[in-house]
């Protein structure tokens, strides 16, 4: 069978590049495959154990898909034929494109320690029926050991931490948690976790998993054993690229599949979106593996909107890894470079800092500490970089640096921001944090 568009991948980057294609191409045909049938919302995996009422409540449905006329198929692609425009599933079956979308995503890293395939050690893998498996263990689990201090290490931990009866510990080798953050952030989230009974070794590895059949505790770097009755390892993921690899298309050094800036692969008619595609940061240029379901959606607009032709200039200029995370009553928000990589990256700069009540007065009910942290070029005054703690309201202000740092925003135009306030909504007019870092810059 022939289609116009396939699709290879379920997660948010497959469906919204489905969907994207469907509404600039509404007469082609087009079809979505993933391998698995029942996936998450990946955000929302570490919610699934105590925020969430039912694993079932984070699955990730195929409602979009049959809303927009999208054929789907539950099957695995193990190969692609780029000379004969086709793919071979598991299921023995040849189907043919006349373009085709690789988003397979990422794998979770798993790490050569010993004793890592011993029962109880789980990965975060995007499937529900292993999921609720994990979650099973969890619920009846004494100690709990997460291995890797990043985000879904630090948001397994705020979630497990309200189990009433779990011991939770995270394992993180660098010196901080939360290392996308410069320090000043990193500690807030440590307090907060700490508060929450989180017990936070850091500067540590793991050396190896005992136990019998079953893990039962962890040896740590430094010779100190912990018990563990459940493992999660978050260290991070990797891309999943070998199908587009065994296919001959171009592969980077990080691994991704090399893209352009329309999200096409060394073979124009194959495009590239997610994980698995390799990035460039928006300021540096570096390679990066930056693997966000906000950034894979935002490639699937671009793939599926230029796959017959260039009619839209909607080329992608790099990419600015924009992060938020919220732990207990905390938020925190990083977007572009932080104080520590720009000075690492070799760039001059100017920083700027401010703290303000996210309403005013400050006494109105729900009113929340917020702290902002500009970044700026000291030549050019271009934002280089934001980080936000906070409320609530700290998720969005991050989105609005996000939206700056695209624009090249000058560090006297946010001196200048117009903004809406309000007393139930907003900080105060007189101290708005994004206006104020602004003018602690200029300093």
């Amino acid at each position: 069978m022939k289609y116009d568009i396939i699709v290879v991948g379920g997660g948010p980057a497959g469906i919204i590049s489905a969907v994207t294609a469907r509404k600039y191409y509404p007469d082609k045909k087009v079809l979505l495959i993933k391998s698995v049938g029942n996936g998450v919302i990946p955000c929302g995996i570490p919610y699934m154990f105590t925020t969430l009422e039912k694993p079932e409540d984070n699955a990730l449905g195929n409602a979009p898909l049959e809303k927009n006329n999208v054929d789907v198929k539950v099957d695995e692609v193990i190969s692609i034929d780029k000379q004969a425009k086709q793919i071979s599933t598991k299921n023995n079956e040849t189907l043919y494109y006349e373009k085709l979308i690789i988003a397979t995503g990422s794998n979770p890293i798993i790490p050569p320690i010993e004793g890592k395939e011993k029962k109880g050690i789980y990965c975060v893998y995007k499937d529900m029926d292993y999921l609720k498996s994990l979650k099973q263990d969890v619920i009846n689990a004494k100690n709990i050991v997460i291995v890797g201090g990043g985000f879904i290490g630090v948001e397994f931990a705020d979630e497990l931490s309200n189990l009433n009866d779990a011991k939770v510990s995270i394992i993180e080798l660098k010196p901080e948690i939360l290392s996308t953050f410069d320090t000043e952030f990193t500690q807030l989230a440590k307090q907060k976790l700490i508060e929450n009974g989180v017990n936070i070794i850091t500067n540590t590895g793991v050396e190896k998993f005992d136990g019998n059949e079953k893990v039962e505790s962890v040896l740590l770097s430094d010779n100190k054993t912990i018990p563990a009755d459940v493992v999660i390892l978050g260290i991070g993921a990797s891309p999943n690229s070998l199908l587009a690899e065994k296919a001959g298309i171009e592969i980077g050094k990080s691994k991704g599949i090399l893209v352009d800036e329309y999200l096409r692969t060394s073979d124009t008619d194959i495009f590239a979106i997610g994980d698995c595609a390799e990035k460039k940061d928006f300021f540096t240029r570096r390679k990066v593996n930056i693997m966000l379901a906000s950034i894979a959606t935002s490639e699937a607009r671009i793939a599926g909107a230029n796959l017959f032709n260039l009619k839209l200039l909607r080329e992608n200029k790099g990419t600015i890894a924009i992060y938020s995370t919220k732990i207990g009553d905390l938020t925190l928000g990083a977007a572009g470079l932080t104080e520590k990589t720009a000075l690492e990256e070799g760039f001059e700069i100017l920083v700027g800092n401010a703290e303000c009540v996210d309403k005013h007065p400050a006494t109105m009910p729900g009113a929340s500490k917020i702290k902002v942290k500009l970044i700026f070029s000291k030549q050019s005054g271009i934002l280089l970089g934001g980080q936000v703690s906070g409320g609530v309201s700290a998720g969005e202000i991050v989105n609005i640096i996000g939206l700056a740092l695209q624009k090249n925003t000058l560090l006297t135009e946010l001196e200048t921001l117009q903004i809406s306030t309000h007393p139930k909504l907003t900080a105060s007019p007189t101290v708005y944090p994004l206006i104020t870092a602004a003018q602690d810059a200029l300093k």
